[in-house]
């Protein structure tokens, strides 16, 4: 017979997880990783997770509110073996990084031990050299920087990223949704499920929900006729513009249209609109319970077969499949 292992867990399967807090670090991006492994403690009523604060001495430590914290342990004393170690740090990161950090942290690579980065602590595993050839994420504002700076990290602009032995989060309550990622990995989605229960959330964002960028921030530099563009897109999803009636709003022709979308946003307009219709699609079918043809209509999809054709070709599967996944 096989048992639930949330039911019947084992000292082996305790995870031991290390918070490092550097000054500045956001304490709602800290508390939304640390409560979800304490509420997972409780509700299985075992000790899942072992969780430690460390700092680098035996000062407290200053949050970017101003809030101290005095960490249990530092560096240097660290309680035994590590399972995941998690870096909390401010963003962007103002200062530079003590050489015995920078050892300390690639001490535990190869030893099977999981790191990560909340919000800046993305730039200081990045720094230390330890996202090289790793998928990894952090606050939107700081895409730009970050990509110049680390050419060999493969940047994302998802909510949280989950590579090999690599965590990485957006920082704020993008944490809790890496968390319980991992907490259902690790004992099961319904643990998971409760666990969001008991903090009020709707539902847990998968790694692959992308960061919401503001528009202007998205489209940097560019015209404001294409800023303007994007804006008529995004409000017009239910009954979609032409090309041609897109350009006559603006008072442009749509052989220019066609043109700033293919310098600034590498596509062209009919399909950038299709990506925001069907990333809408997929927002509605994981969080409403409208059926597939009501969201198809809501999407401006003539039909449902034109509407599932169009969701498998560009998310790999059919929108019921997307329901069941």
């Amino acid at each position: 017979m096989q048992h639930n292992p949330v039911n019947s867990p084992n000292a082996a399967s305790r995870r031991r997880v290390a918070f490092v807090l550097l000054p500045g670090f956001s304490m709602l991006a800290h508390a939304a990783a640390l409560e979800p492994l304490q509420m997972a403690n409780q509700l299985s009523g075992q000790m899942l997770y072992q969780t430690v604060t460390l700092s680098m001495d035996d000062e407290s430590v200053r949050s970017g509110a101003q809030l101290s914290v005095l960490a249990q342990h530092t560096l240097a004393s660290t309680p035994g073996p590590l399972d995941l170690l998690l870096v909390c740090a401010p963003t962007p990161l103002p200062y530079a990084l003590p050489a015995k950090l920078n050892e300390w942290l690639r001490g535990y690579v190869g030893r099977g031990v999981m790191l990560g980065g909340l919000a800046g602590g993305t730039e200081v595993l990045a720094r230390c050299g330890l996202l090289e050839g790793y998928r990894a994420t952090l606050p939107w504002q700081r895409f730009d920087a970050f990509s110049q700076a680390y050419p060999r990290v493969t940047l994302s602009q998802q909510l949280f990223e989950i590579d090999r032995d690599r965590l990485s989060c957006a920082g704020g309550t993008a944490a809790m949704d890496m968390i319980l990622t991992l907490i259902g990995q690790h004992h099961g989605a319904r643990l998971a499920e409760q666990v969001s229960e008991q903090f009020v959330c709707d539902r847990i964002r998968l790694a692959d929900e992308r960061q919401h960028v503001p528009l202007r921030s998205r489209l940097g530099h560019a015209p404001q006729s294409l800023v303007d563009a994007v804006t008529l897109m995004e409000a017009n999803i239910e009954e979609p513009l032409s090309t041609l009636e897109l350009a006559e709003h603006l008072g442009i022709s749509r052989r220019q249209l066609e043109r700033l979308f293919k310098k600034y946003l590498q596509a062209v307009p009919s399909r950038y609109y299709l990506d925001l219709r069907l990333q809408e699609a997929r927002k509605q079918l994981r969080e409403s319970d409208l059926a597939v043809g009501d969201i198809a209509f809501a999407t401006g999809f003539s039909s449902g077969a034109h509407f599932s054709t169009a969701y498998r070709h560009h998310f790999g599967m059919t929108p019921r499949e997307e329901r069941l996944n």
